[in-house]
């Protein structure tokens, strides 16, 4: 049923080529900071472990800021499951259409998930401004700093679904090749 031999449209204009470079910027940012929430929560349970078994001592808030980097890590990490395609789907059904056709409805599903991203990026605002003043039970930290992570994460999210609406989804292996 598929097409094999059928070119990928091409997206090009400088409007799309200076779009893609500022959500690769935002991608570099992005790996930055799950390296360093991912190497933060390993140097903090490491020594929580040290200190809880050759000192008999603890750091009593490695518990929470652990948690807090693995959330930040993860919610960062998500926008790039998106990009490369390895979010969880159910294609039984699109995976038997003609190339275009699932061309078209994947850019079509891409841009009605920028929307729900758009919603709960609004949505989140709100949240973070209830949860302000509440802060966490070991650090004077507000507590809003975990929803922080959702709203950065919806961010980046609606710009690869705008990415995947526009340029389609082979986008980012075409232009990465």
């Amino acid at each position: 049923m598929s097409n094999e031999n059928q070119e990928p449209v091409r997206v090009t204009g400088s409007t799309f080529t200076l779009f893609m470079s500022f959500v690769r910027s935002v991608d570099h940012v992005s790996f930055v900071m799950i390296v360093i929430c991912m190497a933060m929560m390993a140097v903090l349970v490491a020594a929580q472990v040290f200190f809880r078994y050759a000192l008999s001592s603890s750091i009593d808030s490695a518990d929470e800021l652990s948690r807090l980097f693995f959330v930040w890590a993860m919610f960062l990490a998500i926008p790039h499951g998106l990009k490369a395609g390895i979010h969880v789907g159910i294609d039984v059904l699109v995976s038997r259409l003609e190339d275009n056709i699932r061309i078209k409805l994947s850019r079509l599903m891409s841009l009605f998930g920028a929307m729900l991203m758009g919603i709960v990026f609004v949505m989140t605002i709100s949240v973070i401004g209830d949860k302000w003043q509440e802060l966490m039970p070991t650090i004077e930290i507000t507590a809003a700093v975990y929803y922080i992570a959702v709203l950065i994460a919806t961010g980046h999210a609606f710009l690869h679904l705008l990415v995947l609406a526009w340029g389609g989804p082979t986008i980012w292996t075409e232009t990465e090749a």
